[in-house]
C-alpha cells in the first residue's frame, strides 16, 4: 500500500516537473523561467526523498542537500540581479 502511494507521488512529481519545463520553454519573462527552475529544484528534492524512502537508503541525502543549496543560491543571485542589475558589483576607481 505504501509503495503504491509513493510511486503515485513520484508520477505526480514527474508531471509537475514536465509542466514546469514547459513554462521554462514558453515563459514570456525571465522571472517566469527562473521561478520554474526553482520549482523544478524543489520537486526534484522531493522526488529524491521519495526514492530514498522506496530504496530504504540514506545515499541520496547528500545529493538532496547539495541540490537545495544550489537552488537557494541561484534564487538569491536572481533576486540580486533584479534589484541591482548586476550580480557582482565592482567598484572601479580610475
Amino acid at each position: 500500500m505504501l509503495d503504491g502511494l509513493l510511486i503515485f507521488s513520484l508520477v505526480c512529481f514527474g508531471i509537475a516537473i514536465a509542466i514546469s519545463f514547459i513554462r521554462i520553454v514558453l515563459g514570456p519573462t525571465f522571472s517566469d523561467r527562473v521561478l520554474s527552475m526553482d520549482v523544478i529544484g524543489v520537486n526534484l528534492i522531493s522526488a529524491m526523498a521519495i526514492v530514498s524512502i522506496l530504496f530504504g537508503t540514506r545515499a541520496f541525502l547528500d545529493a538532496m542537500l547539495i541540490l537545495a543549496i544550489l537552488a537557494f543560491i541561484s534564487t538569491i543571485a536572481f533576486s540580486k540581479f533584479l534589484e541591482r542589475g548586476a550580480i557582482i558589483d565592482r567598484k572601479r576607481d580610475l
